[in-house]
């Protein structure tokens, strides 16, 4: 029986934690013993991890890292680690060395100067696996590459290493050691690949996991919008972050309002722009028409209830909220940037727009007006599938001369 260790960063309610749950499913407890370590030690998902996974941590949070009592939890414990075994001092010469080089270029990423510290602050592992994977850039690659003994590693990329602001002299080369490097999709390939050029033989496209079954069934469960509004409706689930671009979302809405266009926006999730938003909503007149929900435990009635699903981002690496959003059958509107172009046919499945408040309105108010458009885009995408699953598991397992026929089985088709 193999051992295996996963790692990540925190367990909360994201994208790529929630895929990492569907991936600890496949690893079967009559053919793997799983052990997983949360490094920041916080995350409500916890409690869905498969009961034969083996949990680390020792002092854990079951609470959102996103609310803000769940964030001052999260501040604390990271002020704890920054003195933990010495992390903050054994790291003040590459802090010193990446800030300089942040600020010539005019933009500090706090968050990434920190994994380090985090890394090494981790808890002590004496285990010896078989495979070790870090699920997440950032702090757990690091502390795969530097703190666990493995006969090899693996590391999952789910952002645009380069917009996301990693770069070689953060990760002090770490990927040259790892034996592959999986990313979500085509264009986080491509980007990494610029930056590592070196590890193209070892990079793989693992498309992130969904249980299909399990989300239809969950979608005609009681639940969804609770108001009795009889308009059209707009969805949009994810992270309030920078990254999701919800001021451009709000501008937009304020350009559908000034219409008349008969809609309202509803947003699921949490994170911490969430009273910028909101200050920023009221300001425009907006809070009947721009509505945070906040984050949900059974989003899919909201899916399916919907008239139009968009996801106007700035970057992505792949979205499960998409890909959700396909499996249910929504007209879909996306920005057209990494990630999203690769997950959406425009004119086929989906439209592709600009990230600006004007064309987002625009598109949103054509499509609202296009029912025979948006039928098809429905019909389209709840008809895109991901190739076999099991194909993808495959990757933990072929060799590197395997890789361009194991990528073949993971392109996106129709039936």
């Amino acid at each position: 029986m193999k051992k295996v260790l996963f790692v990540i960063n925190t367990l909360g309610g994201a994208g790529a934690e929630r895929a990492l749950l569907e991936l600890l499913k496949r690893f079967s407890p009559e053919q793997y013993q799983t052990d997983l370590y949360v490094l920041l030690e916080q995350g409500e998902l916890i409690s869905q991890v498969p009961e034969y996974v083996n949990i680390l941590n020792r002092d854990y949070t079951a609470e959102s890292v996103l609310t803000r009592e769940g964030k001052k939890k999260l501040n604390k414990k990271v002020f704890r680690r920054l003195f933990t075994r010495g992390a903050l001092f054994k790291n003040i010469p590459y802090l010193i060395k990446n800030i300089s080089v942040m600020l010539k270029q005019k933009k500090i990423h706090a968050d990434k100067l920190l994994w380090r510290v985090m890394s090494d602050s981790g808890m002590s592992l004496d285990k010896e696996y078989d495979m070790a994977i870090a699920y997440l850039e950032g702090g757990s690659t690091y502390f795969v590459h530097d703190h666990v003994k493995a006969k090899q590693k693996f590391t999952f990329l789910h952002v645009d290493y380069s917009y996301a602001g990693y770069s070689r002299k953060l990760d002090k080369n770490c990927y040259l050691d790892f034996d592959r490097v999986f990313t979500v999709s085509g264009e986080v390939k491509e980007s990494f690949e610029k930056i590592y050029p070196e590890c193209a033989d070892r990079t793989f496209i693992f498309h992130n996991l969904i249980d299909r079954k399990e989300i239809i069934r969950k979608a005609e469960l009681p639940g969804g919008f609770e108001d009795t509004y009889n308009g059209k409706r707009i969805l949009t689930v994810g992270r309030l972050t920078v990254q999701k671009a919800y001021e451009t979302a709000i501008d937009a809405m304020k350009l559908l309002k000034d219409q008349g266009v008969n809609v309202r926006w509803y947003v699921l999730g949490e994170g911490e722009l969430k009273e910028q938003l909101q200050q920023k909503i009221d300001s425009l007149g907006l809070a009947g028409d721009f509505i945070l929900l906040g984050a949900k435990e059974n989003p899919y009635p909201y899916y399916k209830q919907c008239d139009l699903y968009v996801h106007a981002t700035r970057f992505e690496g792949k979205s499960i909220a998409v890909q959700e959003a396909q499996v249910l059958g929504c007209a879909i509107l996306v920005s057209d940037c990494s990630g999203n172009r690769e997950q959406v046919n425009d004119g086929i499945d989906g439209s592709l727009c600009q990230l600006s408040a004007e064309d987002i309105s625009r598109n949103i108010k054509e499509l609202l007006e296009d029912d025979e458009k948006c039928m098809q885009y429905r019909k389209n995408a709840s008809r895109r599938i991901s190739d076999n699953q099991e194909d993808e598991m495959k990757l933990f397992c072929c060799s590197r001369n395997d890789r361009n026929g194991a990528e073949q089985n993971t392109k996106v088709r129709y039936i």
